[in-house]
């Protein structure tokens, strides 16, 4: 059975799990919605994926940070968590350094694409239905699902939660967010981030609201 973009999205708001994970479920369970979900909340994803923003405290944590070999480069990340205890996990730490190695070879603006000013994504977009309209005579609503997937594919590029992984693009960064939650038992997040290139300006530092 073809997985549908809107199955897809049904079944993420039912369970509140990431895009990848939710086909994936649909694919094993060959389209149906409701054995997906069960299967979802079996693997914990489900479940880790609502402890995420759920209005826990995450005020331990730690400061992640990659030096490229030239030292020309360097990131540091703000991950947060519950716990002194989780903290101090070997696997934890390893998921900080993960995400500044990201941020360092896919250069994201953003943490989510909430930060993202609302000026800069009605400019995007714009600009995207000026060139589908130059493009051809399409009608309306067609302009705007061309409209809608490139804004997608703006977002990618300048969001980090939604980049594909950079060791593993058959994950987005929010897919490794929700698999480390499911892992260690706690709300986790990315709160900031800033990326330094010698000759360049600070290319993001961005705050989470939460």
């Amino acid at each position: 059975m073809a997985i549908t973009a809107q199955m897809v999205k049904d079944l993420r708001e039912m369970t509140g799990a990431g895009p990848l994970d939710c086909k994936k479920a649909l694919e094993v369970n060959n389209g149906d919605i409701q054995k997906a979900a069960d299967w979802l909340r079996e693997k914990g994803i489900a479940k880790a994926a609502k402890k995420l923003g759920a209005g826990r405290t995450m005020n331990e944590g730690i400061i992640g940070s990659y030096i490229h070999h030239d030292k020309r480069m360097a990131v540091i990340v703000e991950v947060n968590c519950e716990t002194d205890f989780v903290a101090r996990t070997d696997k934890f730490q390893e998921f900080a350094r993960n995400i500044a190695i990201h941020i360092a070879n896919l250069t994201p603006k953003y943490v989510r694409r909430e930060d993202v000013p609302a000026d800069a994504v009605q400019a995007e977009r714009e600009i995207q239905k000026q060139r589908a309209m130059n493009e051809g005579k399409k009608p309306e609503n067609v302009i705007e699902k061309i409209v809608d997937g490139r804004m997608e594919k703006f977002y990618e590029e300048i969001v980090l939660l939604e980049q594909p992984f950079v060791k593993d693009d058959s994950k987005k960064i929010s897919d490794l967010v929700s698999e480390i939650v499911a892992d260690l038992g706690e709300s986790i997040q990315i709160g900031r981030f800033a990326r330094f290139k010698i000759g360049e300006t600070i290319d993001q530092e961005t705050e989470s609201n939460e």
